[in-house]
């Protein structure tokens, strides 16, 4: 767990309100406009969930791994509430993340990200070299 003065973040799922991160992402999030409230607690049962919990103990930001927890992760549904933007919280976040899965000495992790590049660049995330490469399935 790392601790900064106004914030600190957890794995512990028990400590995770899954209501209030499905209220966030199914409502606030882009990406995960009208993602039911099942598909939140699968996606938070099958990956790595960190929590970003304030000094007043109230969620305020929440990121999830899915990873082989061997080669390859993939950084999602990295969220902070308004009120705690600007705050440190998603730095706070993504630093966590990166703690968490050096020890596993991964050979690839990825994100997607809108308009964060510059907070990720800050814990050691770059532009992919080769982008053409990647591909989806639709």
């Amino acid at each position: 767990m790392i601790r900064m003065a106004s914030a600190r973040v957890t794995t512990d799922l028990a400590e995770i309100d899954l209501d209030l991160v499905h209220r966030w992402l199914s409502e606030d999030a882009f990406w995960a406009i009208g993602r039911s409230r099942a598909t939140v607690d699968a996606a938070a049962r099958g990956s790595l969930n960190f929590g970003a919990i304030d000094a007043a103990e109230n969620l305020v930001g929440y990121a999830r791994v899915v990873t082989d927890r061997a080669t390859f992760a993939w950084l999602c549904d990295v969220y902070v509430t308004p009120a705690a933007r600007g705050s440190g919280t998603g730095l706070l976040l993504a630093q966590s993340v990166v703690a968490a899965l050096r020890p596993m000495n991964l050979k690839r992790v990825l994100l997607s990200t809108v308009d964060a590049h510059g907070l990720y660049a800050k814990v050691g995330f770059d532009a992919f070299p080769t982008p053409e490469r990647l591909m989806q399935l639709a």
